[in-house]
C-alpha cells in the first residue's frame, strides 16, 4: 500500500473511531436521560435499570468526558428524580449519604449533613432546637420535624460554608424539610425517599433544575475499593470501622466522666471526621457540629480553624449580635456575611460610613474584644474529635478556649503524656480510641 493510500485509510479509521465514540456517548447520554426521567416515576415503580450515567463534565469544564458506572455490571444504587448531577455533586452525595447513614445507626436519631467540596460544612442529629438557635438558623418561622431540625442544625453550624451545599438526609424527606431546602441556596439533596408533596416542592426549586437524588438504603458496596491517580490504580479495603461508644472506653485522664450526651456528641464528631478530608478536627455541642476544620496539613491549624468556627457559631448567639438592626429586605446570605464580618476584627468593613447603611437601619456599636471574651467564657460542654492523635498539648490549650470539656482522639503520640497533662490542667475527659480516621 502506498503512502497516500495508507494515509487515506488511517484517516478513515480515525474518523470511524471518532464517529463511534460520539455515537456511544450519545447513546450513554440518552440512557442517562431515560434514567433521570424514569426516576420521576419512582413512586409507580416504572424506572429502567442501568449501570452507567454520563455526566456534564468532570471536576472542571475542560475535563469533558465524564461518567459514573458500576464495574460489576450491577445497577447504579441511586435514582435521579430531578435535575442533572455533576461529578462533584456525586462525590458530595455519596460521602454525605454514608455520613448520615452511620450517624443514624450510631445514635438512633434522624441525621443530616451539609457538604461542600467533599467535606461536611456541618452535620447533626435531630434534637430540640432552642428559640435562639432557631432564630440564628433562620427557621423560627417554620414548623420543624425531626429531620428538618437535623438539617437546620447541620446547615446552621457554618452558614457561610454551607452556601450552595449538597444536603444529605438519613430519613425520608418530608414537606417541612423540603420547604427549608427550597429557600436556601443549595445544589442538591440525597435521601432514601421523598413524600410526594416534598418532591413537588423540590422540583420547583432553581427553575426546575434542583438536583434530587434517591439512594437505595439497602445498597452495600464491595469490600474492596479502587481509585486512580495519574493513571495508576490504587486498591484498599473500605473503611468499615464501626464507631460506637465502645471506642471511648479508654480514658487516661484524671477526669473519666463523660455523660451520655457527651458520648453522643463524640460519636457525631468521629463519624463526621470519617468523611472529612484530612487532617481534620471537629467540635460538637448538643448533637450538632459547630466547627469543622478540614484538609489542613498541620493538626494545630485544624484545631484552630474548627475552634474559630465554633467561636463564630457561639458569638452569633451573643445578645448584641442578635439585636443587630438589620434592614427588613436584607437577604439571608448577605445577613450571614455581615454577621461574620461584624464579629471579626474587620468589623469596620461593615460599619464604615456609606457601608453600614446597606445593611442596617441604624449604625450599630462594634462588638468589643472584651464583650466577645466575656461571652466566649460562657460556652461549655463542647466535645471534640480528631481524626488522628494530637502530637502536642497546644491542641488541648486551643480547644479549651472554645469550651471543650470532652475529647476523643486516637492516641499513640510519643507526647501523649503531655497531652494528658494539659487536659488534666483543665479537668477535661479524654478518650483514646486507637482508631485513625484519615480520609482522602
Amino acid at each position: 500500500m502506498n503512502a497516500d493510500r495508507l494515509g487515506e485509510s488511517t484517516g478513515l479509521a480515525g474518523f470511524c473511531f471518532y464517529s463511534s465514540e460520539v455515537f456511544d456517548r450519545s447513546i450513554l447520554s440518552n440512557q442517562s436521560f431515560v434514567k433521570i426521567e424514569s426516576g420521576l416515576k419512582q413512586n409507580r415503580k416504572e424506572e429502567l435499570h442501568m449501570n452507567e450515567m454520563a455526566l456534564k463534565y468532570g471536576c472542571n469544564p475542560n475535563q469533558k468526558i465524564a461518567k459514573v458506572y458500576m464495574k460489576d455490571g450491577k445497577d447504579l444504587p441511586f435514582t435521579v428524580l430531578n435535575g442533572r448531577p455533576g461529578f462533584i455533586n456525586l462525590l458530595d452525595a455519596f460521602n454525605s449519604w454514608q455520613l448520615v447513614k452511620e450517624l443514624k445507626e450510631a445514635t438512633g436519631l434522624p441525621a443530616a449533613a451539609s457538604f461542600k467540596h467533599v467535606s461536611p460544612a456541618g452535620a447533626a442529629v435531630a434534637t430540640e432546637l432552642s428559640d435562639t438557635l432557631k432564630k440564628i438558623y433562620f427557621v423560627d418561622d417554620l414548623k420543624l420535624t425531626p429531620i428538618a431540625s437535623a438539617y437546620a442544625a447541620a446547615r446552621g453550624a457554618d452558614r457561610m460554608s454551607s452556601y450552595g451545599d449538597f444536603a444529605a438526609l438519613s430519613d425520608i424527606c418530608d414537606k417541612e424539610t423540603a420547604l427549608l431546602l427550597k429557600r436556601e441556596v443549595s445544589d442538591g439533596v440525597i435521601a432514601p425517599g421523598y413524600t410526594e408533596e416534598a418532591l413537588e416542592i423540590l422540583k420547583s426549586k432553581r427553575k426546575g433544575t434542583y438536583l434530587v437524588m434517591q439512594m437505595d438504603a439497602d445498597y452495600v458496596p464491595e469490600e474492596q475499593e479502587t481509585k486512580q491517580v495519574f493513571g495508576i490504580s490504587f486498591e484498599q479495603s473500605r473503611n468499615n470501622a464501626k464507631i460506637t461508644a465502645d471506642l471511648l472506653a479508654e480514658r487516661p485522664t484524671k477526669n473519666k466522666d463523660i455523660p451520655d450526651a457527651a458520648v453522643r456528641d463524640l460519636l457525631v464528631a468521629l463519624i463526621t471526621l470519617k468523611y472529612t478530608q484530612s487532617n481534620s478536627v471537629c467540635y460538637v455541642k448538643d448533637g450538632m457540629t459547630i466547627g469543622v476544620g478540614a484538609g489542613q496539613q498541620s493538626r494545630i491549624h485544624c484545631t484552630r480553624l474548627a475552634g474559630n468556627k465554633a467561636d463564630i457559631w457561639w458569638q452569633r448567639q451573643n445578645p448584641k449580635v442578635m439585636a443587630l438592626p438589620f434592614k427588613a429586605d436584607i437577604r439571608r446570605p448577605d445577613r450571614d456575611n455581615t454577621i461574620d464580618v461584624y464579629i471579626s476584627d474587620d468589623y469596620e468593613d461593615v460599619l464604615a460610613e456609606g457601608t453600614w447603611q446597606l445593611f442596617f437601619t441604624e449604625k450599630p456599636e462594634p462588638l468589643t474584644r472584651e464583650e466577645k471574651k466575656a461571652w466566649a467564657a460562657k460556652l461549655t460542654g463542647v466535645a471534640l474529635g480528631s481524626d488522628a492523635f494530637f502530637p502536642f498539648g497546644d491542641n488541648i490549650e486551643r480547644a479549651h478556649r472554645s469550651g471543650v470539656q470532652y475529647v476523643a482522639e486516637a492516641g499513640g503520640s510519643i507526647r501523649d503524656d503531655h497531652v494528658i497533662e494539659t487536659a488534666d490542667k483543665y479537668n477535661m475527659a479524654v478518650s483514646f480510641t486507637h482508631l485513625r480516621l484519615f480520609h482522602h
